[in-house]
């Protein structure tokens, strides 16, 4: 992946994330609620495995899992982590937001 694509994609998935978590914690009045859903969004897009086969074949799920997050490039990582940044931030901007008084509904 190329520098500039690395840029935008972190741009666009924190931007993405900060929205959606603002959305979500204005509407569920719950401020940390993707940062909790946010891992399993990640893994889903890491590892092709249907979220069933975690509970009906968890050691082919997991063993695919770790083997699939150990061979994750750097880009992946950064591009992932930036999300989870942006729904960090959407937290903090809803945390801010209430304290100053400010109602959602």
């Amino acid at each position: 992946m190329s520098i500039p694509v690395l840029i935008i994609s972190m741009v666009l998935f924190l931007v993405l994330f900060f929205g959606i978590g603002f959305i979500a914690n204005m509407l569920l009045r719950m401020t940390w609620i993707l940062c909790f859903i946010y891992p399993v969004i990640a893994l889903s897009m890491i590892d092709r495995i249907t979220f069933s086969r975690y509970f009906t074949d968890p050691g082919t799920a997991f063993r695919q899992l770790g083997e699939h997050l150990a061979s994750i490039h750097l880009s992946d990582a950064l591009v992932l982590s930036s999300g989870l940044a942006g729904a960090l931030l959407a937290g903090v901007a809803i945390k801010a937001l209430r304290k100053n008084g400010y109602r959602m509904f």
